[in-house]
C-alpha cells in the first residue's frame, strides 16, 4: 500500500464514495415530501454505507475482513444505482442527473474494485 495512506480518509475509494454521498445529499433535498421516509431514507442509508464500510474495513487490519467490508460497500454502490433508476422512472431527477450519478457510481466501483484487488494480492503475499 502507498506509504502516504495513513487513514481510510486517504483512500481514493473512500474519497470517491464521499463525493457521491455529498452529491446525493444535495440532490435528494428536492425529492417530494412523501418520499422522505421511503426512497430518500434508503438513498441516505446506502450512500452512508459506502463510506462506513470502507472505514470499518480499513480499521480491521486483516486483509480478508477488509475485503469483506469493501464488498459490502460495493453492494451499496449497486443499490444506489438502482435508487437512481427509480428516481429517474419517478421523474425525481432528469436524464442528465441520472447519467451523472451513473458515472459517479461507476467511477467509485472502478476504484473500489482496484482496492479490493490490491487487498487480495496483499492477503496472498502474507
Amino acid at each position: 500500500m502507498n506509504t502516504d495512506i495513513k487513514s481510510f480518509e486517504d483512500l481514493e475509494c473512500w474519497k470517491q464514495c464521499t463525493n457521491l454521498r455529498r452529491h446525493l445529499s444535495q440532490l435528494i433535498k428536492d425529492y417530494p415530501n412523501h418520499e422522505k421516509f421511503l426512497l430518500v431514507d434508503q438513498i441516505k442509508r446506502a450512500s452512508r454505507s459506502t463510506t462506513n464500510n470502507i472505514a470499518e474495513g480499513y480499521g480491521r487490519y486483516h486483509h480478508q475482513e477488509n475485503i469483506q467490508f469493501c464488498r459490502q460497500s460495493r453492494g451499496s454502490l449497486h443499490e444506489l444505482l438502482d435508487h437512481a433508476i427509480i428516481s429517474l422512472d419517478e421523474k425525481y431527477i432528469s436524464k442528465e442527473e441520472f447519467e451523472e450519478l451513473r458515472t459517479m457510481v461507476n467511477n467509485a466501483l472502478r476504484v473500489l474494485n482496484g482496492y479490493i484487488n490490491y487487498l487480495k494480492k496483499a492477503k496472498d503475499k502474507s
